[in-house]
């Protein structure tokens, strides 16, 4: 097993990253605040994956909760689901939180957790790798609002974060696909030699090989680790790991979340900023034919959908949470492995790189 850590003071916490974890008990018993567990899962993960966790604490009180699967259903009504049946379970400020999942089991999960009686202890327990490299790292939690995603929300980050890899067999492949776009994602922002292994380890990856799954994860994690620790709200690097984010979140929303996967909006976001950033002259052309290469290798879409207009796009992307002082800033590229923030960019030029015919 590999242990990372996030280093936030009193909040440190723990990634623990290796095969068949949701067996062992004592990875889990440090962080329990008490007796009474909740577990929040959904009706795709829960037939897989519950009686496996449910079995490690055999004297301890569980109460269940299980969501709707689909993005479509990551708001509001669903956080208040959960803490309704918290309030009918008994469960007090010492109850701790399992969230056994993927990224909007996480999210959704860890927003209860930060809301029920304003804060309580929760574990991420990731089962798809797009939230084992990105999404239950950090300690975002929140769901989607009809007109932006992650619109509502708030800080809260986990207790532990307990990523078995084993969870990753049963994955559909588009899962699997959607989840190498967060991973290619940091090699992008600032680890050019992750992306050349990237590069050459794709196929690997898509196989599903264990060594190359937990190299890409320990990665992943400790990119992000670093740079949460530096920066827990947002304030300031923190906003490198939203590369793609912007024109992403506006595509989901655009075609209604679920429509298109995340991962496959953000790997089309990432190649409309490469693609910016080469317009603005900051970007060589052959290093977005690299960027846009790995991703098609990959599987991912590197085309805007041809069901939104640039218009659109550009109306969702001003609700955006980076758009401050009525500019939006953008994650953009000064090579690969070097990305920074900015909104000093050419708009029509941005235009003009939305209305790029798909393909």
């Amino acid at each position: 097993m590999i242990q990372l850590r996030v280093d936030l003071g009193q909040r440190t916490y723990p990634i623990m990253i290796g095969q068949d974890l949701l067996s062992h008990p004592q990875l889990f018993l440090p962080y329990l605040n008490s007796s009474h567990l909740m577990i929040v899962s959904n009706h795709t993960v829960a037939p897989l994956y519950l009686s496996k966790l449910q079995d490690c604490f055999p004297t301890l009180k569980q109460s269940l909760h299980l969501l709707p699967e689909g993005e479509q259903y990551k708001n509001v009504d669903a956080v208040m689901a959960i803490i309704t049946t918290m309030l009918q379970q008994h469960c007090d400020r010492k109850t701790t939180l399992l969230a056994l999942g993927g990224g909007v089991v996480g999210d959704i999960a860890g927003f209860a957790a930060a809301s029920y009686q304003r804060g309580i202890t929760f574990i991420q327990i990731p089962t798809t790798l797009l939230s084992q490299v990105d999404s239950s790292v950090g300690g975002k939690t929140g769901v989607n609002h009809p007109l932006g995603k992650n619109m509502v929300g708030a800080f809260h980050q986990p207790a532990a974060v307990i990523v078995d890899i084993d969870t990753l067999d049963t994955l559909p492949r588009r899962e699997l696909v959607s989840g190498l776009a967060e991973v290619i994602k940091y090699g992008l922002i600032n680890d050019y030699d992750f992306f050349c292994w990237l590069e050459d380890h794709i196929d690997a990856l898509l196989a599903r090989d264990h060594a190359a799954l937990v190299t890409a994860i320990e990665r992943s994690c400790s990119n992000k680790a670093r740079i949460v620790a530096q920066d827990e709200r947002e304030q300031g690097c923190r906003a490198l790991l939203n590369l793609g984010h912007s024109f992403g979140h506006a595509i989901e929303a655009g075609l209604g979340y679920g429509n298109w996967l995340h991962g496959e909006a953000i790997s089309a976001g990432i190649c409309l900023a490469a693609r910016l950033s080469c317009a603005q002259g900051w970007l060589d052309r052959q290093q977005v034919t690299r960027i846009c290469g790995l991703l098609k290798k990959t599987g991912l879409p590197v085309r805007m959908p041809k069901e939104l207009s640039a218009q659109r796009i550009l109306a969702l992307m001003s609700n955006d949470k980076k758009v401050a002082c009525g500019r939006l800033r953008l994650v953009l590229f000064h090579s690969i492995g070097d990305c920074f923030v900015s909104s000093d960019f050419d708009y029509k030029k941005m235009q003009d790189c939305l209305g790029q015919p798909p393909g």
